[in-house]
Parts: C-alpha cells; sequence; structure tokens
C-alpha cells in the first residue's frame, strides 16, 4: 500500500511540473505524426525473408531544453509478409502488424542534425506456421515490446526527415518472430 501511495504522489508530482518543462524551450516539442517506410526483415527459426515494412505514430513531446524533448507515441506498424525458406508464399508464410505504445526522444546535436530514441510495448498479431515436429498455423496475439534508434534532420521546427532502425520482439503459442524495420522517415509537429 505504502509503495502505491509513494507512486500514486510521484506521478502527481511530475505531472504538476510538466506546464513548467513545457515553457522551457520551443525545440523539437509539441504535437507530431510520423509516417515510415522501408525493409523489414525477419531472420528466425522457419523463416529468412525481408518485405516492405511501414508504421505511421502520432504523439506529444514536451521540450526539455532547445536541444532534448521527450514525449509519448502510439501508432500502428505493419512489418510485412515472410517466405520460409525454400517455401514460395502460401504454406509457411507468415506475418506480422500491430499497435505501439510507448515514449520517445529527440535530441538535437545541432541546430538542425538530431538523433531520437523510442521503446514500448508492441501489441502484435501474429500469423504463422510453427517449427516444430508437427508444424501447426499459428493466428495469435502478444503483447511485448519494441524499440527503435534513428538519425535525421530538421528542415524547421515543424519538419524532419530521418533514418531509423526498429526492432519488435513478438511471442505466440510456439511462434517467435522478431522482425526489425530499416526505414526512412517524415516527421510533421504541430
Amino acid at each position: 500500500m505504502k509503495n502505491t501511495l509513494f507512486a500514486i504522489a510521484l506521478a502527481t508530482a511530475s505531472l504538476a511540473t510538466l506546464p513548467a518543462v513545457t515553457h522551457a524551450a520551443d525545440g523539437a516539442g509539441g504535437a507530431f505524426v510520423n509516417g515510415n517506410i522501408g525493409r523489414s526483415t525477419l531472420d528466425k527459426g522457419l523463416y529468412d525473408d525481408n518485405d516492405t515494412g511501414y508504421g505511421v505514430n502520432a504523439g506529444y513531446r514536451w521540450a526539455l531544453s532547445p536541444n532534448v524533448a521527450l514525449g509519448v507515441e502510439g501508432g500502428y506498424t505493419k512489418l510485412g509478409d515472410f517466405n520460409a525458406k525454400g517455401v514460395n508464399g502460401g504454406l509457411g508464410s507468415a506475418s506480422v502488424k500491430g499497435w505501439t505504445a510507448g515514449v520517445n526522444g529527440h535530441f538535437n546535436v545541432t541546430p538542425q542534425w538530431y538523433v531520437s530514441g523510442r521503446a514500448g510495448l508492441f501489441r502484435a498479431d501474429t500469423k504463422g506456421w510453427t517449427n516444430q515436429a508437427v508444424p501447426s498455423y499459428v493466428d495469435d496475439s502478444s503483447t511485448k515490446w519494441y524499440a527503435g534508434a534513428g538519425f535525421g534532420y530538421d528542415f524547421s521546427n515543424n519538419l524532419s526527415l530521418g533514418l531509423n532502425y526498429d526492432y519488435y520482439k513478438t511471442e505466440t503459442k510456439g511462434l517467435n518472430l522478431d522482425p526489425s524495420l530499416l526505414s526512412v522517415s517524415a516527421e510533421y509537429r504541430f
């Protein structure tokens, strides 16, 4: 009970300081939307393939200084359809897509160049065949995690382009697929 009360008090104190933090700097703070598209890769168990993956996110960042903004995000990503080793579609294919919710950071190393990071929960919808003695088809969901890093260029306070690498962890009944996505992204900040 004491731990719960302490956590509530800490969260309340943190939220009370947010208005002061948001006025600290203009930087990359505020609401944003972004999208990315690129090459997804899966090399695990029965699967060794690449496809086109994409994602869209929306969120809000608080500018802690002119060079640092931290925030929250939520979105959707489709990591692609992957064929099993030596199989051309149909039996042996797998797909991974799902919803994300997490935190992110935008860190300017110069006025225009930045590095970024993100991490959070990934609610995956995974379909595919298991690599067991008796293969079976799995169509299930799981909640695991995702993490990523990137760098890019801020063309203005509102628009940036970047290159990102993201890793997505999934785990269902006998089918554990962990695809990654190397992508180009565009972000618009309000």
